[in-house]
């Protein structure tokens, strides 16, 4: 398949921070390593991992049989959007930069450049598409986490915490500031 040979999507690249072993393939086991790798605790790693690998392994993996093992496919990532997203991932995964500032400049009402936990509830509200729940509750927990997880202590999410998020570099970033906590034996999660 040609995309093998291509540069990898802004979804992929949101993704294969979570394939901890870099096989194209992303086990409940690797994502549940992933967040506690950006500082979460035991409760919401298990609970990320179940719900990401429950909701995303048939949709990545198609024509292939169910597996017990849930494993996500990075190179089909784009087929696990869900309804009801803001849709700053078009349908082959790539960054739409026109949709990411709409969030901003529809919903930061308060600063700019952040989002207050009200902007975010209006923002989320916004997306609904009527009677899509799976999609409400997938951007809805989508949101909770990076809110939870990257607001500051004015309870602001900052618009280059958002772009780090859609771009992939978030979670590396994560990664080095709860490692470096870690040796000053500090956690940046306890959720």
């Amino acid at each position: 398949m040609e995309g093998h040979h291509t540069e990898p999507s802004a979804l992929q690249k949101h993704v294969m921070f979570f394939d901890r072993n870099n096989d194209g393939v992303i086990y409940p086991s690797e994502t549940f390593q992933g967040f506690r790798a950006i500082g979460c605790g035991l409760a919401l790693s298990s609970a990320a991992a179940a719900f990401i690998n429950l909701g995303l392994s048939r949709k990545t993996r198609p024509g292939k049989p169910f597996s017990f093992h849930f494993p996500i496919e990075v190179e089909n990532i784009q087929l696990g959007k869900h309804g009801s997203d803001s849709d700053v991932y078009d349908k082959e995964g790539r960054f739409v930069p026109s949709k990411f500032e709409e969030i901003f400049a529809k919903h930061a009402k308060t600063h700019p450049q952040a989002l207050t936990s009200d902007e975010l509830k209006s923002f989320l509200k916004s997306n609904r598409e009527p009677k899509d729940y799976a999609g409400w509750l997938a951007a809805f927990t989508e949101w909770k986490i990076l809110y939870i997880l990257c607001k500051d202590k004015n309870g602001l999410l900052h618009k280059d915490t958002v772009r780090a998020v859609y771009d992939g570099s978030l979670f590396e970033r994560m990664e080095k500031e709860h490692a470096s906590s870690k040796k000053q034996n500090k956690t940046t999660c306890d959720v």
